[in-house]
């Protein structure tokens, strides 16, 4: 129900801090003082249909809309009955409309849903524009929130004892309020518009063994998957009705994929084991900035051991390499760059899991930067690059952009480097937000190079 603070994409992007704007030092190949390029954004998604087993996939629709994130049961199956209308309030952001319309024509297009825009303060889903700094004062960990029966902050103040906050109560849904930040990058607006507006549609749970859908707090995608969709499509299918229980709904679930996606009918079942609370824990405390360095080195190591020892092979194995490697990038580079290799390749040929490995090829490519080495890193952006590009992903599309410009530097190429630098900065706009960000953004990537004692982390 609400998106984490420290996304996933903005951990694994990374590979040193964003400097304040006060602590910027020009380079050079881009002057503080000249003009950033205008913004560029997105056309139409082109997401891949799922390739998983109509069998897993009931289950995993089962346990994300009768499941909440911490554990609890979901009573009554819930959705909005009837023609969907959300209304925008607060103070938008300038690209924010632009986002909200692209995700309605996919809501149409890709789930079938009966959805639009309206001004009238009846639409069963409000989105708040407002500031980080507000989202925090209600949620200090989250970037974004969603919450039933309220329509605005000041109904959930106003709410007595938040007696229709409880999702799993939930006995229809005809008000909620979503909640996104006005002054984020456009980027980390959008994802958000994404990712809550879903689970004010449909199902509320997160599962980190997900690996192709942004039902997952590990964050990894970006924008709604073609599994989402699917997730959708299900959830608002004829032969569910609200007030169905968990049983009821197992019963037609099966029956509903098999009419929607007669593929999945074909693909083997490869059921993945569930993840204890133990495991998400302590990748819950290895992502918390207000804990110590020690605490989030210690729990990250133990998210690693837990997930060997439950003999996982899939994206959460690979998460828990990237935690321990991000973990040990500042004191210990070159065992760093091993634990990134690591998840790179075990997730190598697994169906799906192309945008997870974009992010773990960002830091092989990075390091091999730092070591001179450009052919090894443009043929690890070669490949990359235009999945950031499909994902939609512009923080990370500019940073590989960047990557691309420092590697033809170091091959003396000057000037396609300059070309591709400049072309980066309208992605970063988007994906990073301010100037500074911007700016702070290639500074990091620009001052790449074999080094000592180099610090590299996000």
């Amino acid at each position: 129900m609400m998106r984490l603070a420290l996304p996933i994409a903005l951990v694994l992007a990374g590979c040193s801090p964003v400097q304040s704007p006060s602590a910027l030092v020009p380079k050079g190949k881009i002057a503080q003082s000249q003009p950033l390029p205008p913004m560029k954004m997105f056309g139409a998604a082109q997401p891949d249909a799922p390739v998983r087993s109509n069998r897993d996939m009931a289950r995993d629709y089962l346990d994300l809309a009768f499941t909440l994130e911490s554990g609890r049961s979901v009573k009554f199956f819930t959705r909005v009955e009837g023609p969907i209308r959300i209304r925008l309030a607060g103070t938008p952001s300038k690209t924010m409309m632009a986002d909200l319309n692209a995700l309605i024509l996919r809501l149409r297009s890709e789930a079938r849903l009966d959805i639009a825009l309206t001004d009238a303060d009846t639409a069963q889903i409000t989105i708040n524009a407002v500031s980080r700094k507000r989202i925090s004062r209600y949620l200090a960990s989250a970037a974004c929130f969603v919450l039933p029966g309220v329509a605005t902050v000041s109904e959930f103040n106003s709410n007595p004892g938040k007696t229709r906050l409880d999702w799993a109560q939930l006995e229809q849904r005809d008000r909620m309020g979503v909640f996104v930040p006005n002054d984020a990058s456009p980027q980390e607006a959008r994802d958000c518009l994404h990712e809550e507006i879903a689970q004010a549609l449909g199902p509320v749970n997160d599962l980190y063994r997900l690996g192709d859908s942004v039902f997952n707090d590990d964050n990894t995608h970006a924008i709604l998957t073609g599994f989402d969709m699917l997730m959708l499509r299900v959830h608002y299918d004829p032969a569910l009705r609200t007030g169905m229980s968990r049983d009821e709904a197992a019963r037609v679930v099966p029956g509903i994929l098999a009419r929607l996606n007669p593929r999945g009918e074909r693909i083997a079942s490869n059921p993945l084991p569930a993840t204890p609370r133990s495991w998400i824990e302590a990748v819950q405390t290895t992502l918390s900035p207000d804990k110590s360095a020690t605490s989030r080195r210690l729990n990250a190591a133990k998210a690693l051991t837990i997930a060997r020892s439950e003999g996982w092979r899939d994206q959460r194995l690979a998460f828990s390499l990237y935690l321990v490697a991000r973990m040990s990038s500042e004191d210990d580079p070159a065992r760093a760059e091993a634990m990134f290799r690591a998840p790179h390749d075990l997730l190598a040929g697994q169906p799906g899991m192309q945008t997870f490995r974009m992010f773990t090829g960002m830091q092989l490519a990075y390091y091999a930067l730092q070591r001179s080495a450009p052919d090894r890193a443009l043929s690890v952006i070669d490949e990359f690059e235009p999945q950031a590009h499909k994902a939609q992903n512009a923080a990370l599309l500019s940073s590989f952009m960047m990557l691309r410009a420092e590697a033809y530097d170091q091959m003396g190429r000057r000037s396609e480097a300059s070309a591709v630098r400049l072309d980066s900065l309208g992605w970063a706009r988007y994906g990073f937000g301010p100037d500074w960000a911007v700016r702070a953004r290639l500074d990091t990537m620009s001052s790449l190079g074999p080094k000592q004692n180099t610090k590299v982390g996000s």
